[in-house]
């Protein structure tokens, strides 16, 4: 019994995790090995417009196909890894790339989170300090007989 639900939990798991196996359609693989592994490569680090979570080679999307022919079609032509990429990029925009470039147009964006927290923190060390040295003045005899009084009652 034990080996029947080892084997429908195998099973089970395969058929979980199939869906990206089968995302690449055999007419799109390249017949040269070392292209199809470059076109793998470069497919995992784009994005599925589609799908925004999912590079386009997990995605059965239509125009995740579209990019794999696209990036398979410029590698036959003789196109670097870099030129396939700054060719997507160009006719896509970066939010294509899963892993974002580094630039100066999007350096903001990165640091943005950076400069919130030291802000945040140079608030509260500057509101401590100045609760710090905020002394209260000592009561007159008539507010302190007052305060007694009000106690008292």
């Amino acid at each position: 019994m034990t080996r029947f639900s080892l084997a429908a939990l195998v099973l089970l798991l395969s058929l979980l995790f199939a869906g990206a196996a089968f995302a690449v359609k055999p007419d799109e693989v390249l017949p040269d090995p070392a292209l199809e592994a470059r076109a793998r490569a470069l497919s995992e680090g784009l994005r599925c417009m589609v799908c925004q979570n999912q590079s386009i080679d997990e995605s059965d999307a239509d125009l995740a196909r579209d990019l794999r022919i696209l990036v398979r079609q410029r590698l036959v032509a003789g196109d670097s890894d870099q030129q396939v990429m700054d060719y997507i990029v160009s006719r896509y925009g970066e939010f294509v790339l899963l892993k974002p470039r580094f630039s100066l147009r999007n350096a903001l964006l990165w640091g943005t989170p950076i400069l919130l927290l030291l802000a945040g923190g140079f608030f509260i060390v500057l509101t401590a300090r100045s609760r710090r040295s905020t002394a209260t003045a000592a009561l007159s005899p008539e507010e302190q007989a007052a305060l007694d009084k009000m106690l008292a009652d």
